[in-house]
């Protein structure tokens, strides 16, 4: 099939016949999905394919036979697609470590590496778990698909198949790629912000990482699932993202603070989870940020909640944030031994802070564990583009040194 430009524009009125007639000259795109807006109602559709065509989807295909490469590269054409394309997985590999791409359609079966085992290779070697992988295949075995799912495979089509239907999955499986990568892109960006509110106190240091390794030493204890621990690790680089609104007078104000002061420093937390609650991603680390500085007996903020009123993570959260503060050096106090953290902690839950029963199970832990929640060498396991971002505005000196 040959791929050739229209002469000229042709105008939502022209009539079907003429239009029939230039069909022959229109790109395979155009021949089989009609993009020109004849329909007025669907003007919004028209928006957004130009949009696409401003950035088109980036495909790879990989399969060894050189003719249906050139077939899938047909139907795949642009402006909708670029489209690059490799004969082997090893050669896929190499591109992959070399650009960016929004989906890889790759044939099942091929010699030296099977598409299964690329998309395995996909997955563990470069680490790529939000790309959608197609795999092509003439099997019609529901064990065999069940195989390319299990490897790591977003996706199936099997041939013969319509190019319609090929183009409307790759778009798809593209979109929603380029959606995610907004959402990360989001994501990031408050990280490296609540890094950059953390760098201006030179005196909390790695606070975040530490709360981050707390989290994770406390949360296995507990007994909590992936889901939870994620959201504490979130939350312990997010937790005072919302000092971003409060002037450096105030936060780093080395003396007491006056009541309207204090007022504007009880606000973070409500700033913080406004920002965060915006993303998805976030939303369940947004009662952490929020609620940390609530009490057992109600007397803390933003809400005054009490007892089991106060989210369950929020309250981990708050003593690991508290045990922080009294085990680092601060301008007012040196920094004080675990064992009189220890001692603290159980006079404040005393005094009705903290929930009790959970305060106990974190002395116990700071009583036989200390060793493995102070054995932070300065990193963490939490996904934290955040710190990648600040990292590099701190060495081109965009940021002052902490």
């Amino acid at each position: 099939m040959s791929v050739t430009s229209r002469s000229k524009h042709r105008g939502p009125d022209t009539p079907d016949t003429e239009l029939a007639a230039e069909a022959g000259n229109l790109p395979v795109t155009e021949r089989i999905m009609d993009f020109r807006p004849r329909d007025r109602a669907l003007s919004f559709v028209n928006m957004s394919l130009a949009a696409e065509r401003a950035d088109p989807f980036r495909v790879l295909i990989v399969d060894d036979d050189a003719a249906h490469r050139n077939l899938v590269s047909e139907i795949l054409s642009a402006p909708l697609f670029s489209v690059s394309t490799a004969m082997s997985g090893r050669v896929a590999l190499e591109l992959l470590s070399q650009k960016e791409f929004d989906v890889v359609l790759v044939d099942k079966v091929m010699p030296e590496m099977s598409g299964d085992e690329l998309c395995q290779a996909i997955r563990e070697r470069y680490n790529r778990h939000i790309l959608p992988v197609i795999v092509v295949t003439g099997s019609h075995g529901y064990a065999d698909l069940s195989i390319s799912l299990a490897g790591g495979a977003n996706d199936f089509i099997r041939k013969p198949y319509d190019p319609n239907e090929l183009i409307a999955r790759v778009r798809s499986a593209a979109t929603t790629k380029r959606l995610t990568d907004q959402m990360e892109s989001a994501e990031t960006l408050l990280f490296g912000l609540a890094r950059m509110v953390e760098a201006k106190d030179e005196c909390t240091g790695d606070h975040c990482s530490r709360l981050a390794h707390y989290a994770e030493v406390f949360g296995a204890a507990l007994g909590l699932g992936e889901r939870d621990l994620a959201a504490l690790k979130s939350g312990a680089i997010l937790h005072d993202i919302g000092k971003l609104a409060i002037p450096d007078r105030i936060l780093l104000k080395p003396g007491a603070l006056s009541e309207q002061e204090w007022v504007l420093m009880k606000q973070p937390t409500v700033i913080g989870a406004m920002l965060c609650g915006e993303l998805k991603s976030l939303r369940s680390a947004v009662p952490i940020i929020r609620h940390h500085h609530e009490r057992w007996d109600g007397s803390g903020y933003p809400d005054g909640l009490a007892g089991s009123e106060i989210p369950l993570l929020a309250q981990i959260f708050q003593l690991l944030d508290v045990f922080d503060a009294l085990t680092t050096a601060r301008p007012y106090k040196e920094a004080w031994s675990v064992e009189r953290a220890r001692d603290i902690i159980e006079e404040e839950m005393n005094k009705g802070y903290y929930n009790p029963a959970l305060t106990r199970e974190f002395l116990a832990l700071l009583r036989d564990g200390a060793d493995s929640m102070m054995r932070f060498g300065g990193h963490s396991s939490v996904v934290d583009g955040g710190r990648r971002i600040y990292e590099a505005l701190l060495a081109n000196g965009c940021v002052p040194h902490g």
